[in-house]
């Protein structure tokens, strides 16, 4: 098992809590962290935007990517999510053991 870091922004914190919940739930995520919001700043569609986001810190199992990103996208408010997976290359082993016990099971 490989643990993956998954990165997501959202809109607002009723969206990102849904988010978590749907994604603990269904056990593609051992943990999500919602952090507090920040100002994005990017380029979209020929025009730099500015947007206040709700960041979220998904732990997950590279064996769960596929369909974590298949819940983020269906239930994504934004036409392009950002969805960023980070491999985990290190890490407390009963954490990471943790991890993977918690993201096994049905979608």
């Amino acid at each position: 098992m490989t643990a993956l870091l998954v990165l997501t922004n959202l809109p607002d914190r009723p969206a990102a809590e849904a988010l978590a919940n749907a994604l603990v739930e269904a056990r593609l995520a051992a943990c999500v962290n919602i952090l507090a919001p920040c100002r994005s700043v990017y380029r979209w569609q020929g025009a730099i935007e500015a947007a206040e986001e709700v960041p979220l810190l998904i732990k997950t199992s590279s064996e769960r990517y596929a369909a974590l990103e298949t819940a983020i996208r269906s239930h994504h408010p934004y036409t392009l999510p950002e969805v960023i997976a980070l491999p985990v290359v290190q890490g407390l082993p009963a954490y990471l053991a943790w991890v993977d016990s918690e993201t096994r099971g049905p979608d």
